[in-house]
């Protein structure tokens, strides 16, 4: 999957844009055995649980507040909900 930018606002120093969580899946040998791995990244190296995309999707808003230097990320669903 592909991370693609839809839309960028900013608001008193905030930067929000839409992200696509994308899956990595990894391989590591140990003592001759091969154990396989995966977890999900955002763009800026943000790496999400697996269980918070099984339960929102792989569509996340990502606020980066440059004046605190805090970065939010919220689920899509989530938002448009509330």
């Amino acid at each position: 999957m592909a991370c693609v930018n839809t839309y960028s606002v900013s608001v008193m120093s905030i930067m929000r844009r839409t992200a696509t969580a994308r899956k990595v899946i990894g391989k590591k040998v140990v003592k001759g055995k091969v154990y396989t791995y995966e977890y999900f990244t955002l763009p800026l190296n943000l790496y999400l649980p697996k269980n918070m995309v099984e339960k929102w999707g792989t569509e996340f808003i990502v606020e980066r507040d440059e004046e605190r230097g805090v970065i939010t990320i919220k689920a899509k669903k989530a938002f448009e909900g509330a």
